[in-house]
């Protein structure tokens, strides 16, 4: 896997990471060392996610949420690089990044699945910064030290004390994503847990397998999704616009090896050619780690007062391969005819002047969070049935 150059994260501070030791190990019998449990009240999954259904033709539509207490399955999720704790690592507290992440990537999962978030002690934007400038590779950057040792102790203790031989969907982004790469190799790939292994949902992060292979590489046994009803296998995608495709320094879904080759998953199809996604926005142009720009109205003299917007029709997803990288490819389709704001936000850098190595990195679980709760749905059926 090529390495990751500096501007592979979101901005981080320009003065080099503070030497300091790594924080006291997470005890995860400790409910404060989880952003999410399944009915904990206040915690960062039990959050307004009410969204208006912006139409092509103006009309909006108030769609509201409820979790599912009863949910079948379980998700256990791990968030991406947010912290902006001034340390290599972050600590424990639960501050305002972390909880937004979660509320941009995770919460609504909670309609499918009982929701689980560990609390880890992950590198920070900072300290990636310094670790990237000596051109590290990611896997290996997040596969060993704090970060992993933290997230494999939380799945091991929810295993032991909350799975009780439940399946499970595990979902990841970014740092997240390479985390739970390694977590799977070593606990769950070939192990008699993997029967339990309803779906990988590794996103915004290269996956490598065998050039022509489905399985291979990082996973033994693994594999790719690839059709509807397939369960106990790895969704995986980094988005880009159609109209700032990946360059030669892309960061995500290019292989350094000719072996071996990036991967797509289109979340709508597990195929090919493409299909409309059920995107669920920040109204207010948030982001994972940062605010968008301004942003025009979603829709001509309307006001929308949810923390959520759906665009249905505008976006359309396809799995596709330049010379550089294999991408999910998002086409905006935009009318300037109808009174509905004709583009959206997610890129890092100028919106007149997108860095084109990022993608919409930022969002790349936003774009497809309807259809990933589609997914979910779809493959927890069938878990269900084949047990």
């Amino acid at each position: 896997m090529a390495s990751i150059s500096l501007n592979a994260q979101a901005p981080a501070p320009a003065q080099p990471a503070a030497a300091a030791a790594p924080a006291p190990a997470p005890d995860y019998k400790d409910d404060n060392s989880w952003l999410c449990r399944p009915g904990r009240k206040g915690d960062a999954c039990d959050v307004d996610l009410t969204t208006t259904i912006v139409a092509a033709d103006g009309t909006l539509t108030r769609e509201t949420f409820a979790a599912d207490p009863k949910a079948p399955i379980d998700c256990f999720y791990v968030y991406p690089t947010v912290s902006t704790d001034a340390t290599p690592n972050s600590d424990m507290s639960q501050d305002p990044a972390e909880k937004n992440v979660v509320l941009q990537q995770f919460a609504r999962f909670a309609a499918k699945c009982r929701a689980f978030a560990p609390m880890y002690r992950q590198i920070t934007l900072r300290g990636l910064q310094t670790a990237l400038a000596t051109g590290a590779d990611p896997l290996g950057l997040f596969s060993k030290g704090v970060q992993y040792d933290d997230v494999r102790d939380a799945w091991l203790h929810y295993l032991k004390n909350d799975n009780q031989g439940r399946g499970v969907v595990l979902i990841g982004h970014s740092q997240g994503a390479f985390i739970l790469q390694a977590l799977i190799a070593n606990e769950i790939d070939g192990k008699p847990v993997q029967k339990q292994l309803v779906g990988a949902y590794i996103l915004g992060a290269t996956f490598l397998t065998p050039k022509g292979k489905d399985v291979g590489g990082q996973f033994k046994q693994i594999p790719l999704c690839k059709k509807p009803g397939q369960i106990g296998c790895v969704v995986n995608y980094s988005a880009f616009r159609s109209t700032v495709t990946p360059p030669a320094n892309t960061l995500f879904g290019h292989s350094a090896d000719p072996a071996s080759s990036g991967n797509c998953t289109n979340p709508v199809t597990l195929g090919a050619g493409g299909a409309p996604l059920r995107a669920y926005l920040s109204a207010g142009g948030r982001m994972i780690a940062m605010a968008g720009p301004p942003l025009k109205p979603w829709a001509t003299d309307k006001t929308v007062d949810t923390p959520f917007v759906s665009v249905p029709g505008l976006l359309t997803a396809e799995c596709k391969t330049n010379e550089f990288s294999t991408y999910l490819e998002i086409k905006v389709n935009g009318d300037p005819a109808d009174p509905r704001v004709d583009d959206i936000t997610g890129d890092l850098g100028a919106a007149t002047k997108p860095i084109a190595q990022w993608g919409l990195h930022l969002i790349d679980v936003n774009l497809a969070m309807g259809n990933l709760l589609d997914l979910v749905d779809a493959q927890a059926k069938a878990y269900r049935s084949r047990k």
